[in-house]
């Protein structure tokens, strides 16, 4: 039996499975980077080994230093988790050849699926070898690893080489491998998949179906199970297709094969060999524990010959440090406070005051709702993420919240295009306009624990906040009978509570302030000085870094007096394991270059200025 395992992962994933060995009496393995460690993930684990190094090539996908911290460890077991070295067959065999139990499938399956090329010419399916104008569009993808890394739509033929060398950088940069393969692009298909799972005897489940369809930059952010909407008969060709590809591969473990479904058609796409981010939604349907059942199958337990039943349904919602507004950018900083509600599931690798880095994704937590019908999870998991606590960077909750309550999506006629379609009605600004004031009350009211009241009348106090990009003002005054303000009641106010009352009816506003950042219930604030500063601090036509990361290309012949068009790209910044393009924003010349491949930079920083014609 196994007695210790390491996890080869980090973050949610690495405290998900820890979790589930706690339960079964396994004592746990932590591996981290430098960046990670005061992580979350370390912290929970019966021991941790340091992985000297911060980037994921020197640390999380270095099979040699996790072997060797699992056998320094005591370990007996590693679970590689998803992402970095999942789908790695000579990382799965350096595990077995150290005498380590491997908990995942055989190094053989892995290398017969993991590559997405290889999968198909498995299945009969063969990638385009020459693109010509009649195949658009078409999409490039890596053959390793997962995660929407190394993918590319393309629609003109004129772009292929350069997404090509795009997606080659990135996929290395992910998963070591820059293999990368283009197949016809299906517009705004389903995304839906199968979880199998096989044990060493003989025995493979097809464990229902799933709905992954809401996805930003071919990753997914929504995910439900069963797929809504689903003939039997599709149904049931997705599962026989599922459990054909397994068994024609001698599988064992938990796997996930992937479809896009468009005019009840499947396509395959491929087989993830290993545990997906959206398991727990087939978890709450099907009432098991995978990662226990990972590990039974690994001991050589035998499944039982049927799954158990379905019940009901469960919808996942990743919660992200990022900005859907400005390009999905990922955000980071401190994670002041993170709090659900009871009632769901919060699958994290974070706590408050951990600090969210600049090196790997910026996937913060997943929400799973599970309910006796579709709609009944659906808005409770829009109910609990309206009331969960989130003080830190940016996120995409309001996102997610509009996305769960979109008639596209409450009716089940999404599709992978739902976000091309409406990523801007979902991310105009709603601010709640009575937070400025709230906030200005709550801080007038902290400090007036240090002073006294006069018996005068007062002039009207002013306090400016940033709220959703834009400036606001509130005013108030101090007076005999306490705070006050034209158009509201102020019922009673605390440096961590105002409560309002507006036309008759009372409202409750928790306020917490962290430096100049303010979070009035879900609404985020930027307290700005009395003072601002008149100077503007960069010329017009400035290029400034919009996130934390690391320059990785500047546009090749690129230099100072070159002459550029309108959205021409001209530098590619890598944070948190994507690729952002930062372009021209007019037509000009460009009169200064700082960026250079390789160099760190911080939000703000001057990369380059193009002076327009």
């Amino acid at each position: 039996m196994i007695t210790t395992v390491l996890v080869a992962n980090r973050g949610e994933i690495a405290c998900r499975i820890f979790r589930t060995c706690r339960e079964l009496g396994i004592r746990t393995v932590a591996v981290h980077s430098d960046a990670d460690a005061n992580a979350l993930h370390p912290r929970v684990a019966d021991a941790a080994v340091r992985l000297p190094g911060a980037a994921p090539a020197e640390t999380y996908l270095r099979a040699d230093l996790i072997v060797r911290a699992a056998l320094a460890s005591g370990a007996d077991a590693v679970h590689p988790g998803y992402g970095f070295l999942s789908e790695n067959a000579d990382f799965a065999r350096a595990v077995l050849d150290a005498g380590l139990l491997w908990i995942g499938p055989p190094p053989g399956a892995i290398e017969a699926m993991a590559s997405k090329t290889r999968a198909k010419e498995l299945l009969g399916i063969a990638p385009l070898r020459e693109v010509t104008e009649a195949d658009l569009p078409v999409l490039v993808k890596a053959a390793a690893g997962g995660g929407g890394r190394g993918m590319r739509v393309v629609r003109r033929l004129a772009d292929l080489d350069a997404e090509l060398t795009a997606a080659r950088a990135e996929a290395l940069a992910a998963f070591g491998d820059d293999e990368v393969f283009v197949e016809p692009y299906v517009e705004d298909g389903r995304h839906v998949e199968v979880q199998i799972l096989a044990d060493t005897h003989g025995t493979v489940w097809a464990l229902g179906t799933r709905d992954c369809s809401l996805q930003r930059r071919h990753q997914k952010v929504v995910e439900e199970a069963p797929a809504p909407g689903l003939t039997r008969e599709l149904t049931e060709s997705l599962h026989e297709t599922a459990v054909r590809a397994a068994r024609s591969v001698g599988y064992a473990g938990a796997g996930t094969v992937e479809f896009l479904v468009a005019d009840d058609t499947a396509h395959f796409l491929e087989m993830n060999t290993r545990l997906q981010v959206e398991h727990p939604v087939t978890e709450a349907v099907f009432g098991i524990d995978l990662v226990a059942l990972q590990l039974q199958i690994a001991e050589g337990h035998a499944l039982d010959t049927d799954p158990p039943p379905a019940r009901g349904h469960a919808v996942e919602a990743r919660l992200y440090a990022e900005d859907p507004s400005r390009d999905w950018a990922p955000q980071t900083g401190t994670l002041h406070r993170l709090d659900a509600p009871d009632g769901i599931r919060l699958d994290t690798g974070y706590t408050g005051g951990d600090e969210i880095g600049v090196h790997y994704d910026p996937m913060l937590a997943k929400a799973v709702a599970h309910a006796p019908t579709r709609a009944e999870a659906i808005r409770k998991l829009a109910g609990a993420l309206e009331r969960t606590t989130i003080h830190g960077p940016a996120t995409n909750r309001d996102l997610l919240i509009r996305s769960l309550r979109h008639k596209e999506f409450t009716t089940a006629r999404m599709d992978t295009g739902f976000y091309t379609r409406h990523l801007q009605e979902l991310t105009e600004p709603a601010p709640d306009p009575h937070a400025p004031l709230a906030a200005a009350l709550a801080d007038a009211a902290g400090r007036s624990r240090f002073g006294a009241w006069r018996n005068v009348p007062s002039q009207p106090q002013t306090k400016r906040y940033t709220m959703a990009g834009e400036e606001h003002e509130a005013h108030y005054r101090h007076t005999r009978e306490g705070l006050t303000a034209e158009g509201v009641r102020v019922v009673h106010a605390r440096a961590d509570e105002v409560v309002l009352e507006v036309d008759g009816v009372r409202r409750r506003f928790a306020v917490a302030r962290y430096g100049d950042q303010v979070h009035v219930n879900a609404t985020r604030l930027t307290a700005l000085p009395r003072f601002p500063d008149p100077t503007p601090q960069h010329a017009p036509g400035s290029l400034l870094a919009p996130m934390p990361g690391t320059v990785v290309r500047v546009a090749e012949g690129l230099t100072e007096g070159a002459v550029v068009t309108a959205g021409q790209p001209l530098i590619w910044l890598e944070a948190m394991k994507m690729q952002h393009q930062i372009s021209a924003p007019a037509a000009g010349t460009l009169t200064a270059l700082h960026a250079k491949p390789g160099q760190q930079v911080e939000p703000g920083l001057l990369l380059a200025v193009v002076q327009p014609t």
